[in-house]
């Protein structure tokens, strides 16, 4: 049996066909495998953007948090504050307590000052008024002359208001008056009772006991932190740190 004999040219064709499939297939291969490599690289690439927008939103929206918003004036007067307490008296805090002192101070001095222009004015009808009137009836209780113990409540009144006023012996003397507060808030109470309180109407709009009650509670106060600023008191108390330190 015989075969038909190839050429040479016809082996080389088919050698080059051969040669150009598999360099074909080759080729194919390494673009597929190109293709998968850059695929993720592309993908990673890409991941790492998002991530670096992200973390700059993240990073602009943790400043947004911590920059703190402005309070205004409204906010303090409707916002959390209205309903902080204050515990530390300094500062602007301290501010309102000075005309609070010097005010009650002075009006001491003239409550202290019955029938004249000091205290215990013996002879006058003033004086001698609220001897008959007040102590003997309500205080006939307290042993010794009446005149003595309403000698005794005008110069605390008087001496006491003036020091309060300045805030010099601040707390003796806010106790002194704390004291002869108590004894007004009694004898009103005492004389004329509570006068309906606290819903009760007074027909002469005498309330007589609510003003020395409130002159008790502002001595109270001063008693327990002092007299603040602006006073003889602090700078005393400044002087006698410095030395110590």
């Amino acid at each position: 049996m015989t075969y038909p004999r190839r050429s040479p040219h016809g082996v080389a064709s088919s050698l080059l066909l051969v040669l150009l499939l598999l360099a074909g297939s080759v080729g194919v291969s390494d673009a597929f495998s190109s293709v998968v490599v850059v695929a993720p690289r592309k993908a990673s690439a890409f991941s790492r953007t998002t991530a670096r927008g992200q973390k700059r939103v993240s990073s602009s929206t943790l400043n947004m948090v911590s920059e703190p918003k402005k309070e205004t004036t409204w906010d303090r007067i409707t916002g959390p504050k209205l309903f902080k307490t204050v515990t530390n008296w300094e500062g602007i805090h301290a501010v309102p307590l000075v005309p609070l002192r010097v005010l009650t101070g002075l009006l001491m001095i003239h409550h202290g000052s019955e029938g004249g222009l000091g205290p215990a004015n013996f002879d006058s009808p003033e004086f001698q008024g609220f001897v008959d009137y007040i102590v003997k009836p309500y205080f006939s209780f307290l042993p010794g002359n009446p005149n003595l113990w309403s000698a005794i409540h005008d110069y605390i009144e008087f001496v006491g208001g003036g020091l309060f006023a300045i805030g010099f012996l601040t707390r003796p003397a806010a106790l002194s008056l704390l004291g002869t507060m108590i004894g007004a808030v009694y004898f009103h109470l005492a004389s004329v009772g509570a006068q309906g309180f606290p819903l009760g109407h007074v027909s002469n709009y005498s309330y007589d006991f609510e003003e020395p009650a409130l002159y008790a509670l502002i001595f109270l106060v001063f008693w327990f932190n002092g007299a603040g600023p602006l006073s003889v008191d602090g700078v005393i108390y400044e002087k006698i740190k410095e030395e110590k330190d």
